[in-house]
Order: structure tokens, then C-alpha cells, then sequence
């Protein structure tokens, strides 16, 4: 039963059984992320002045330096001792472009104790970095532990993502582009199906534990007139400008970090973010309670200029030196700091004439988070779901655009997370051919009309290989297989030979290829550069210790020609 499964699942068009794999797989993901956010909850409402998980600006100047920098220390050392097992979605692309998405359970629990710490310790973070981890490491323990191909784990991958989001922020729609957009970088009728059931499942799990209400609670707002649409063009420059240089600074910190042991980045790291907490504490822990009152136009301009600015440096050096945290809640909160300040500019130099700072903000969050993920249409759905305000979307497609295109062809950035991904010595292929590999199976195109045999056998001996019609012959020699052989050429030998008593497969006149191994879990994509590599263009199909089928060139070729 298992085995049909895994063969029916290795084609590209295996959409029943890849949806309920999806949906399952959300379900999962979902309980793991509800897991997550009570722990962190309850630690939180349990030291936190007036039980508020977000009141770290109650604290005492005292524990807002020491609470980041213990925190920081407390995960370095874990990390140390964990052997510097990597973490978060610059992993997750790691592992889908060089592990076909097999991501390891030791990873997937460091980021849950380490991440949850992080958040914990009042840290400039996110908890979505995390969160994708968790549901996609999730799908992927899945697929793993069925055996499924890996073209199927790349999508269980995919689905984990998004319903990680999806639950996270209770923005299903959201979760299913980001895994599109951000994990897969593509879109397939094959792919979108699970991923949308897992992002709905996810939301279920998650409405069950923490309700239907968006993450922002804020009144509906709109354009006072298109006369604004200049300016918000205007605003799209500034906060695309905002994120090439946030990516930028990521960047550089990144490869500054790199040449220190991982104990000491991250304890220098809580250490900074403390010493920013003791003069600025808004930019402490996730910061919804500011967006909040950002999106409310309850703060002044100094104050949004201010969290602005530290809010950055803390990510920036938070991140950049390692901490186990997302940057899309970051990146949220410097866009509404942005977008509130500019929207406070406009209402000062057109009274009257403009939304309120309020809006501004809203669509300042939006435009951040798509030029620093290169990921518009994701930021776009998260704006709509997060704050349930429909009039965002015109003036919201416009600034998630420009600021897109601003920080990419102006400023030449990608995405923050393949700019990290570099940063490691690392890139992720994304080419179209490249993708079409991805979505198919070994097992669906090899040949299973094959039988093996020792190099020197007798004659009737051969004649017994023949009976059952096999198109190869893999060679064996000394127990291992060493070339194809094929079996027409075996029968014509035999026939222009009938005084023969032996025949020496690798001696007798033949077209015959040199052979590698390769397992029935893999794709195309690795099929074709494991050929490449090693110059062949043939290989045997392993599953377990058996031997079921082969794969030459041609084949892999004829699903791109």
C-alpha cells in the first residue's frame, strides 16, 4: 500500500493524495505553532508586569538590560553545545536547496527552546522565523518518516510553512503565498492545493486555541482623496530606501558575526539589545502593543523617529549575530514606525487633505515587509488579514510595488533571506528547469524492466536472465552493480555464439553505460546532477538494500525537451 503511495506521489500530478498529505500536515504544524505560543504566553504573562505579554516597558531599567543580555547568553551557550546547528528560514531554504528538503528534528527542537527564549528574553524578534521552521520541519519529519519522495517533501515543506503563518498571525491567505513566494519561489496548480488545505487547517488549530480577532484591532480607515496617491509613491521610495539599507546592515553584521564563536555573538548580541531596551524599551519583544498605537495615531513624530532608529540597530545586531528570531515582526513594526512618521509629515503640510497618520502606518508595514522579503503579493494578503481593513488595497498595491521595486533593481538587494543564505557561502537555484525536476520523482519515470547478474556467468545461466523479456542487464561485480547492459545486445551475443560455454558481460560486444546509484526518494533535479557529476548517463534505483529500477539520461531529458 505504502509502496503505490510513494511511486503515485512521485509523479507531478498527484493532487488527491499531496491535499490530504497537506491537510494533515497543516494540522500538525498548527498544533506544534498553538504549543509554541502558550509557552511563550504563559512565561510571559507570569513575569511581566499586569500579566501584559507585551509590557516589557514596565520592567525596571535594571531587568530590561539584564533579562536580554541572560537571555542572550542562556541561548548562545545551548547553540555551543548543540554544535552551531543552524535555525530558522534562511534554513529551511538551506535544506530545500541542498538537502531536498529534509530537515533534521535536532534543528527543529533548538528553535523551539531557543526561539521561544529569545522571544522570552524580550529580544528585537519575530516569532514567524521560528514558527516556519517548526511547521516546516514538521511536514518534513512527516514525509520523512512515511518515506514519501522528495518531491513530496518539498511540498509537505511548503505546506509546514504555511501553516506556520497562517497560524502565527491567523492570515491563512498570507501563509499560502509566503510559502509560494518565500520557501517554493514558484507556483503550480500541484503545489497550491496542499499548501491552501494545510494554511486552512492551521488556521483551525489556532482559532480553536486563540480566536478568530485579527492581530490589530483598529478602525476602518481609508484615502481622504487620490490626490494622496503622489505622495504614497513618494512613501514607497522612502521605506524601499529603508529596506535596502536594513537588508544591507543584516548583511554586513552577518559576515562580522561569522568569525566569532557562537556563545559570545549572542551573548554580545542580548547585551545590545539590552542596552537598548534601558533607553528605548518600545523596541523590546515582538512590539505589537506600538504598531498598535502607531496604526491608532496615538504617537508623535520624535517618539516614531526614535523606536525607528533603535528598533533597527537592535534587529540588525540581534539577528545578525544569530538570534533564533523572525524579522518579518520587525520588519512590521519599522514599516508602521515609517509609514506613522510620514503619514504625520503629510498631515502637517496638507491639512486636512490627507488619511490619517494611522493609515500611513498601515501601509508603511505592508511596504516594508515586501521590499525586505521580495515577496509583494504575501506582504499585500498579511496587510488585508491583519488588519481587516478592505480599503487597503489600492493604495496597498501601489506602496508594496514601488518599494519592491526600489530596493530591488535600485538598489540591487534581494530577499533577506537568500541574502543570508549567501552570506553562509550558500544560493538557492530557482531556475525554471530547475523547478520542473523538483516536481517529479525518481520513481515515476524509472524503468523497472531490469534484471542483474554476476560478470561472468554460463550460458544457460544467461538464457535464464532472457526468459522473462528484461530491457537492461545490470552488471555485477563483486556484489556491486558496475554497468547496464542491454539485454537485446545479451541475446544477439548468445545467438551468434551457440558453441559458447561462458560469457563475460563486460567482454561481449554491447552498448553499455557506466552507472551510480540513486535513491527512489530522490527527483529529477538530483538524478540529472548526480549524472553530471560523476559523468554518466545512467543510474540504478535504490530502495532500502534493493535494487528496483533504472534511470538513464534520456529519460530525465524528455520531461524538459
Amino acid at each position: 500500500m505504502l509502496d503505490k503511495l510513494r511511486t503515485r506521489l512521485a509523479h507531478a500530478d498527484a493532487l488527491p493524495m499531496l491535499a490530504l498529505l497537506g491537510l494533515f500536515s497543516g494540522l500538525v504544524a498548527g498544533g506544534i505553532i498553538v504549543l509554541f505560543r502558550i509557552l511563550i504566553d504563559s512565561v510571559q504573562m507570569g513575569f511581566l508586569p499586569g500579566g501584559d505579554v507585551e509590557n516589557y516597558e514596565g520592567l525596571s531599567a535594571f531587568w530590561r538590560f539584564t533579562l536580554p543580555a541572560l537571555g542572550g547568553l542562556f541561548i548562545g551557550l545551548l547553540f555551543q553545545l548543540a554544535g552551531g546547528a543552524p535555525v530558522g528560514v534562511v534554513h529551511v531554504l538551506e535544506r530545500l536547496a541542498y538537502f531536498q528538503g529534509h530537515l533534521p528534528l535536532r534543528n527543529m527542537l533548538l528553535q523551539f527552546v531557543g526561539g521561544a527564549m529569545s522571544i522570552i528574553s524580550g529580544h528585537s524578534v519575530g516569532r514567524e522565523g521560528p514558527s516556519v521552521h517548526l511547521g516546516a520541519a514538521s511536514g518534513s519529519l512527516l514525509g520523512q518518516g512515511l518515506q514519501l519522495p522528495n518531491n513530496s517533501i518539498q511540498t509537505l515543506v511548503a505546506c509546514g510553512a504555511a501553516a506556520a503563518i497562517a497560524a502565527s498571525f491567523n492570515t491563512p491567505i498570507a501563509g499560502v503565498i509566503f510559502a509560494m513566494e518565500v520557501i517554493l519561489m514558484e507556483y503550480t496548480i500541484a503545489g497550491f492545493a496542499p499548501v491552501i488545505l494545510a494554511a486552512v487547517s492551521a488556521t483551525v488549530v489556532s482559532r480553536a486555541a486563540f480566536g478568530a480577532a485579527p492581530a490589530f484591532i483598529v478602525p476602518p480607515m481609508d484615502m481622504v482623496s487620490l490626490l494622496e496617491l503622489p505622495y504614497m509613491l513618494v512613501m514607497g521610495i522612502v521605506i524601499g530606501t529603508l529596506a535596502a539599507l536594513f537588508i544591507g546592515q543584516l548583511q554586513r553584521i552577518t559576515l562580522f558575526g561569522a568569525r566569532f564563536p557562537i556563545w559570545q555573538r549572542m551573548a554580545l548580541a542580548g547585551s545590545f539589545v539590552g542596552l537598548c531596551g534601558v533607553f528605548v524599551p518600545a523596541v523590546m519583544g515582538i512590539g505589537y502593543d506600538t504598531v498598535n498605537q502607531a496604526m491608532l495615531g496615538e504617537l508623535g513624530l520624535s517618539f516614531l523617529l526614535l523606536v525607528l532608529a533603535v528598533k533597527v540597530l537592535a534587529t540588525t545586531v540581534g539577528l545578525g549575530l544569530g538570534l533564533p528570531g523572525g524579522l518579518i515582526g520587525p520588519t512590521l513594526f519599522i514599516g508602521a514606525c515609517a509609514g506613522g512618521a510620514l503619514g504625520i509629515v503629510a498631515e502637517y503640510l496638507f491639512p486636512g487633505q490627507v488619511a490619517s497618520p494611522g493609515f500611513y502606518a498601515m501601509l508603511g508595514m505592508g511596504a516594508m515587509m515586501s521590499a525586505t522579503l521580495q515577496a509583494p503579493l504575501a506582504a499585500l494578503m498579511a496587510l488585508l488579514e491583519l488588519t481587516y481593513n478592505p480599503h487597503i488595497i489600492l493604495p496597498g498595491m501601489l506602496a508594496v510595488v514601488l518599494s519592491d521595486i526600489i530596493a530591488s533593481h535600485v538598489f540591487g538587494r534581494d530577499s533577506v533571506f537568500l541574502v543570508l543564505l549567501r552570506a553562509r557561502g550558500l544560493d538557492y537555484r530557482s531556475t525554471p528547469l530547475a523547478q520542473a525536476l523538483r516536481r517529479i520523482g525518481v520513481a515515476s519515470v524509472m524503468n523497472t524492466s531490469l534484471t542483474t547478474a554476476p560478470r561472468t556467468l554460463s550460458r544457460e545461466a544467461a538464457q535464464d536472465l532472457l526468459i522473462g523479456e528484461p530491457l537492461h542487464v545490470l552488471v555485477l561485480e563483486d556484489g556491486q552493480p558496475v554497468s547496464l547492459l542491454l539485454a537485446a545486445d545479451l541475446a544477439r551475443h548468445l545467438a551468434a555464439h551457440p558453441d559458447a560455454e561462458e560469457v563475460d558481460l563486460l567482454e561481449i560486444p554491447a552498448q553499455r553505460d557506466d552507472i551510480r546509484p540513486i535513491d527512489m526518494q530522490a527527483t529529477l533535479q538530483q538524478a540529472l546532477d548526480e549524472m553530471d557529476e560523476h559523468g554518466v548517463d545512467a543510474l540504478y534505483v535504490t530502495f532500502g538494500e534493493s535494487i528496483v529500477g533504472t534511470l538513464s539520461r534520456q529519460s530525465v531529458e524528455a520531461h524538459y525537451r
